[in-house]
């Protein structure tokens, strides 16, 4: 079957996240498909998104702001801006919010590591 995308397509099975009312909703996301215009995501069966947000791929610790080009059950295909095009935040850029978001994750990670450690030590 022949190709009719002018872009290749990346197959990918990366986890993401979507923010969304300036920043004060979230929610997970798999990235399926990445290009340099776009990517297709994998959402729960009860998202219901706006048609602009901000991606964020944590693997890759890269922020992308995406327009929603098209919805099929749980996929949607979305562009990126184009002042945002495959270009990471700067460092500047996080907020205090998404910093505070990663430390919790990782005290919480420590925590069970610790729990862990004296239950051998036992």
């Amino acid at each position: 079957m022949m190709e009719r995308r002018a872009l290749a397509r990346h197959k990918t099975f990366i986890k993401g996240r979507i923010y969304f009312n300036n920043r004060l909703s979230s929610m997970d996301c798999i990235v399926r498909d990445v290009t340099d215009m776009g990517c297709r995501l994998e959402v729960s069966d009860f998202a219901t998104l706006p048609e602009t947000f901000e991606l964020y791929m944590p693997n890759k610790d890269e922020y992308y702001q995406a327009h929603i080009k098209w919805r099929r059950a749980t996929n949607i295909g979305a562009s990126w801006t184009p002042e945002t095009t495959i270009n990471p935040r700067p460092e500047s850029g996080r907020t205090d919010h998404h910093i505070g978001d990663r430390v919790a994750k990782l005290e919480r990670e420590l925590a069970s590591l610790q729990k862990r450690l004296a239950a051998l030590e036992n």
